[in-house]
């Protein structure tokens, strides 16, 4: 479900998204407009969500804005997908923010020096190729309990900013807003969603998320209402970011500090990333570019903690903004690096006069849009385990972070996917004219088969000629060859013999590195095997 009309976009040209618009076509002086207008949207947005995450990070409100400014414009540049945003995030945040409360902040900058570089050698060595083994209900539980995250963040601006306390762990505490602040806070919000929802209706030049704010705050400054403003957060003034090298010990005792925090961070940043690029994708229609997507990130978090930010990595409420604000190429994820940059150096006293009720309106837009409402209805129809999973990590994302929401996702479906699996495995047993039992085995044979693969054969019962047929099966890894060799050993310990038929070439290639087969024939007809003790069993010529 979405508030924001983005049809008739296809594909932006990978190596040539400055100069060819989506579908093919060159850019056109309204495209550069919905360009910069998505990206000056998406700016407004990043001020409170750096300042928060700061916050939360337990260091001053420019170290976010930094982030903000260097991983948004170097991912922008060179990532993987036109229309991601990138910037300082809470599921990082999290993270840092022991690391600062027991180091200091420039222990933070040397590890987000070291997470860059981490997640360089990860897209250089293709790492980013394995978000493919993420599955359909991991994903609809991700966005489902990241849309749970965003809206749960954004309630905080619902207390009044006088009264929130550094706790050592962010900005905590503060008094609700009650009353006239409440009402008015509360009818900003659902009037700047109407904007949102109605300005598509009536025009197409101007993002609807930008008409929302810009009419919320022009109502806002003209009467001077009495609401909570982003310079109420912080002030955002500063100066360009300064090259800075983290005043750490250069020892091995420094990088034993760092190294667990900048793993984690790696981790968290390119899953985050990932799933990011695959969910924009689904919209703007684009494939690939998850190893480019891992160095853009390693790239910009190695240079943002050589100019005091802290780091970061894709914002997916930040992205939804733009590509259903119409940004489609790199131009309007440079656009608003740049524009947050500007805010920083001449623009701060205009922008903290905005109300954060307007920008609350739009990252509720964004939550109505990024909930995939449709897993509602179809966790009635698919599997139990898959419905299981997609409430599972949709929870789990939300009570403690993203990374470990789509671990447990994947190990929950991988189970559930060796145990449908080795529930398959069986044979179809019948004798041949010459008095041979023939087993037919069916299914893969794998570690969850293996036990129940051994369980198929009557080896008292069984005569003196036995054949392990696999023409409609698949010998997957070495518990599938200790299984095979378990039942040879059976048979020969019982005076009987066993050969194996139609293995595929692959399954052959896998046995004969373990050592398993004794035959090695070109027209691949039937292989013996040899057991623990080393005796040969059922050796039979060309079939």
């Amino acid at each position: 479900m979405s508030f924001f009309d983005f049809s008739g976009f296809q594909n932006s040209d990978r190596f040539g998204d400055f100069t060819i618009a989506p579908g093919g076509e060159p850019l056109s002086p309204s495209r550069i407009r919905t360009e910069m207008l998505s990206g000056l949207t998406v700016a407004l947005a990043l001020v409170p969500e750096a300042v928060a995450f700061a916050f939360v990070a337990g260091v001053h409100p420019l170290v976010g804005l930094y982030a903000a400014f260097l991983v948004g414009l170097i991912t922008a540049l060179f990532g993987g997908r036109p229309g991601m945003i990138s910037g300082a995030t809470g599921a990082l945040a999290v993270v840092m923010v022991a690391l600062v409360a027991q180091h200091g902040v420039e222990y933070l900058f040397a590890t987000v020096v070291l997470m860059g570089i981490l997640q360089v050698i990860a897209g250089a060595l293709q790492w980013g190729k394995f978000i493919r083994l993420v599955p359909h209900p991991v994903m609809l539980g991700f966005v489902n309990g990241l849309a749970i995250v965003i809206f749960m963040a954004q309630l905080t601006q619902f207390k009044d900013p006088d009264t929130l306390v550094n706790t050592g762990h962010g900005m905590g505490g503060g008094d609700w807003l009650s009353g006239l602040k409440l009402q008015m806070m509360l009818g900003l919000v659902a009037l700047t969603m109407v904007i949102i929802w109605i300005t598509p209706r009536i025009t197409r030049a101007i993002p609807a998320p930008l008409a929302g704010i810009g009419i919320v705050a022009g109502i806002v400054i003209a009467f001077g209402l009495d609401v909570p403003r982003v310079g109420d957060l912080a002030s955002i003034q500063g100066g360009l970011p300064a090259f800075h090298i983290p005043s750490v010990p250069l020892t091995l005792e420094t990088f034993q500090i760092i190294l667990p925090y900048a793993v984690i961070l790696a981790a968290i940043g390119l899953i985050e990333s990932l799933l990011t690029l695959n969910l924009v994708g689904d919209i703007t229609g684009q494939r690939g570019g998850a190893s480019q997507e891992c160095i853009a990130q390693g790239m910009a978090n190695t240079v943002t903690g050589f100019f005091g930010g802290m780091g970061g990595c894709a914002m997916i409420g930040q992205s939804m903004i733009n590509v259903k604000s119409g940004g489609r190429t790199r131009i309007a994820g440079v656009a608003a690096a740049l524009f947050l940059l500007a805010f920083i150096l001449v623009g701060s006293s205009v922008i903290e006069l905005i109300p954060l009720a307007a920008l609350v309106g739009v990252m509720f837009m964004v939550v109505i849009g990024t909930f995939a409402w449709n897993s509602l209805k179809i966790m009635r129809k698919v599997p139990l385990t898959d419905a299981f999973v997609i409430v599972l990590v949709t929870v789990v994302t939300v009570m403690e972070d993203l990374a470990v929401a789509v671990v447990v996702g994947v190990i929950v479906s991988a189970l559930a996917y060796s145990w449908n699996n080795a529930r398959r495995i069986h044979a179809k047993a019948y004798d041949t004219p010459e008095g041979a039992r023939v087993y037919q085995v069916q299914g893969p044979l794998f570690f969850g088969s293996s036990t129940g693969f051994v369980e198929l054969f009557d080896v008292e019962g069984d005569p003196s000629e036995v054949i392990v047929d696999f023409v409609d099966s698949r010998v997957v890894d070495q518990s599938a060859l200790q299984a095979i060799e378990a039942v040879a050993a059976k048979y020969e310990a019982a005076g009987k013999r066993v050969q194996l038929r139609h293995l595929s070439r692959d399954c052959h290639q896998l046995l004969t590195k373990a050592g398993h087969l004794l035959v090695d024939s070109d027209d691949d007809p039937v292989y013996g095997v040899a057991v623990n003790y080393g005796v040969r069993t059922g050796i039979l010529g060309d079939h």
